[in-house]
């Protein structure tokens, strides 16, 4: 089983750019789609981006696209959300999620599908 721990969050400015990380405990990580996700106040928990375990296929939602990017790397266990111009919008807890797959080219868009998530870390961005 997968345990998650996000990092990377805090303050920024508009415009700024985060690199937010996902490090995976467990032996399972490098068989694993991940995913990014997001909670804003008073909003339904949204999807952000995703990743397949072999790192070859992905995808980010429009709201993000052009400007974050999600990237692993399986020799550390490690999963990152590089986010850049950003934007008050982007104001959200963020969370990592992950699901074990036969399938290195799968990803998962739904937060239903995955089985094991992180505690989540806080973005904040002023205007």
């Amino acid at each position: 089983q997968v345990q998650l721990v996000e990092s990377g969050g805090g303050l920024a400015q508009a415009g700024d750019s985060l690199r937010l990380s996902c490090a995976a405990s467990g032996r399972t990580f490098s068989s694993a789609a991940m995913g990014w996700f997001r909670r804003a106040p008073g909003k339904e928990r949204e999807f952000v981006a995703a990743i397949g375990w072999s790192g070859s296929s992905l995808d980010v939602a429009d709201s993000v696209v052009g400007r974050f990017t999600i990237s692993r790397d399986n020799a550390k266990n490690t999963m990152y959300l590089h986010m850049n111009s950003l934007k008050h919008e982007d104001t959200a807890v963020y969370y990592c999620a992950a699901r074990t797959t036969y399938f290195g080219g799968t990803v998962y868009l739904r937060p239903d599908e995955y089985t094991t998530w992180g505690q989540g870390t806080q973005v904040t961005v002023s205007s």
